[in-house]
């Protein structure tokens, strides 16, 4: 294999985000983690031997346990690495940092970080393949992936459902995600947000809370309450009038739809603590979802 074929596979191995993979890839993914959540078997062997390196420069809990589980159920080796207990507090930089890790023989490595663009540089100069798992306000592909294997799960197809993402759109790297990938399978998505919430970077529609209602699929999105630093939310009371799903605002929900959250949830802000598990609510089968979609996509790398 030559130098310039290695590098393409190392690249059709990342995963650095959905906007640019293609409709047959994602579906792919989706099938092979169907295959895994149906094994009965809780640990395979499927990269015994092969070592992966959990990179979190920004802080996360669900998202790096699912990457852990995911790993260690498909037999891998797992070395997680946390910026506040590293070098790069003392000034490493992140691309030394996963240069670092890479010349100790890992095979992948899973990243998350704000600054976007970065990752895309990193990728281009490393020669393991990468998995986003989020990067800045850019994107989060494997959230929108468990987010789609949740829904294909619930209605059997993407085509034609209408999804409609509601709340801090500016700020979510998950609307962004989810708003490419499921285009490219025929669902109609709208955003719903106040105006101080917007972005106009995407084309995209937006829509009151009341048309939200009518969706097929209801995504509340967390109000990142740590990136507002210049008043942009005025009050959690004020936020959960307007915009928070409550039971009353479920009650307007047609009767086949579901409720979906990237998590974690502000209870009593987006959405309210009755409605997180009530009968129409999906946000822990998405949890668990992520598992068998992290499983498909550290395959796809490693294997």
């Amino acid at each position: 294999m030559t130098m310039v074929q290695m590098e393409r596979a190392v690249k059709e191995r990342s995963l650095l985000g959905l906007k640019e993979l293609g409709m047959q890839e994602i579906e792919s993914i989706l099938d092979r983690a169907a295959y895994w959540e149906q094994q009965p078997i809780k640990v395979n062997d499927v990269l015994r031997h092969k070592f992966v390196a959990n990179m979190f420069f920004e802080n996360s809990t669900r998202t790096r346990c699912s990457f852990e589980v995911a790993e260690k159920r498909l037999g891998a080796e797992v070395i997680n690495f946390t910026a506040a207990a590293s070098s790069v507090e003392k000034g490493e930089s992140i691309y030394d940092t996963v240069r670092t890790l890479e010349s100790m023989g890992m095979d992948a490595g899973v990243i998350r970080l704000k600054p976007v663009g970065l990752l895309e540089q990193i990728a281009e100069r490393v020669k393991m393949p990468l998995v986003n798992a989020g990067d800045g306000i850019n994107e989060h592909p494997t959230q929108a992936l468990l987010d789609m294997y949740t829904m294909r799960k619930q209605f059997g197809q993407l085509n034609g459902l209408n999804v409609a993402i509601v709340g801090d759109v500016e700020h979510s790297r998950v609307a962004r995600s989810n708003l490419w990938a499921l285009r490219k399978f025929g669902a109609r998505v709208s955003f719903c947000a106040p105006g101080n919430m917007r972005t106009h970077d995407v084309d995209v529609p937006y829509v009151t809370m009341n048309e939200a209602l009518q969706a097929d699929v209801v995504m509340m999105l967390r109000v990142q309450l740590e990136r507002h630093e210049s008043n942009m939310l005025s009050s959690a009371e004020q936020y959960r009038a307007a915009y928070g799903l409550t039971l009353e605002r479920v009650a307007r929900m047609k009767s086949h739809a579901i409720i979906m959250h990237p998590a974690p949830v502000n209870r009593n802000v987006e959405i309210d603590d009755s409605v997180v598990e009530c009968e129409q609510a999906r946000i822990f089968d998405q949890m668990a979802n992520g598992v068998p979609v992290r499983m498909a996509v550290m395959e796809r790398a490693m294997a």
